[in-house]
């Protein structure tokens, strides 16, 4: 196993994401995992952080009509924190089902809305909190320890 350099920087960003704008949508999740590549964050950390950031990210573009990323990053962990202004989630228990997607006919011939977004978050993420209002939009707060991992 290769030894990485100790991430001993601290970073705090927050990005915008605009609803329905999927010719930009994954350009959040691509800057975070350039920066966390810059702090030497271990690869597995870097891909696990951007799976969860592009699938949030993801969720805001289909369903929101606008969001913010708050982007934590210390030697210890990575703090992710996604708002959006939208529709909600009506039944999160649901939501967090593999497979079960909203996503409209559109969505899924642009090949999106298989349903494995929140799943993919959970899996990924050391710590993972949703909550939603019905009609005013979703709070995602994804945790990740600077340590890989095992399972």
């Amino acid at each position: 196993m290769k030894n990485f350099m100790m991430v001993q920087s601290i970073e705090v960003k927050q990005y915008k994401i605009t609803g329905r704008d999927f010719k930009n949508a994954g350009r959040v999740s691509e800057e975070i995992k350039m920066l966390l590549e810059q702090m030497k964050f271990n690869p597995e950390i870097v891909r696990r952080a951007s799976i969860c950031i592009f699938e949030a990210e993801m969720n805001v573009v289909m369903y929101a009509q606008k969001g913010v990323v708050d982007f934590l990053a210390t030697p210890e962990k990575i703090e992710i924190v996604v708002r959006d202004i939208g529709i909600g989630i009506p039944d999160i228990e649901k939501a967090m089902q593999p497979g079960y997607s909203t996503a409209t006919e559109e969505m899924r011939e642009m090949g999106f809305g298989a349903g494995m977004g929140l799943p993919n978050i959970k899996e990924n993420a050391d710590c993972f909190e949703i909550a939603s209002d019905v009609g005013k939009g979703t709070r995602l707060t994804i945790i990740l320890n600077s340590k890989v991992k095992n399972k």
